[in-house]
């Protein structure tokens, strides 16, 4: 059952817009990462994928991401879509967060540039933001969608959507 999508206000996006399969698309937007008081990443060089029910997750260039902070993550999963993903965990002074970051080192060719870049959850950062903007975390313990005042929904991961 697909819900109803949220009325766009003007300079919004809707999350039911995107398609499926997902799309990636480059964003020159400022992208900012910060845990337990250290940036972690700072790019104008991100990759977004969309994908239909779900906010943009960002992918980061590692050149971009204060890899030192970075140690490998425990499990690995798989996307239909962009292969096999590897995890990161993230150790800064005496705050970790466990497989917070994501990455594909050998990504589906549709998504090939993702190779060498890193997605970040947001909830357990101090910061992340997008121009600026502070972002929401996407519902649910899975999703690793950002939410900013630009993008409606609803969307997958708040109760009730687990049928979507």
């Amino acid at each position: 059952m697909r819900p109803v999508p949220i009325e766009l206000a003007p300079g919004q996006e809707s999350v039911w817009d995107y398609p499926r399969p997902p799309r990636l698309e480059r964003t020159q937007k400022h992208i900012l990462i910060v845990f337990n008081g250290v940036e972690i990443a700072n790019t104008h060089c991100a990759w977004r994928v969309l994908e239909t029910s779900h906010p943009p997750v960002y992918y980061i260039p590692s050149e971009d991401i204060a890899t030192r902070y970075l140690v490998p993550g425990n499990g690995r999963s798989w996307c239909e879509w962009k292969g096999q993903a590897q995890y990161h965990t993230l150790v800064v002074g005496k705050k970790t967060a466990v497989n917070v970051g994501w990455s594909y080192p050998n990504p589906t060719p549709p998504f090939a540039p993702l190779k060498e870049h890193i997605a970040f959850y947001a909830a357990p950062m101090d910061k992340c933001t997008v121009d600026g903007e502070s972002v929401r975390p996407q519902p649910g313990q899975f999703y690793g969608g950002w939410i900013t005042s630009d993008i409606v929904g609803p969307f997958k991961g708040e109760p009730g959507s687990m049928g979507w």
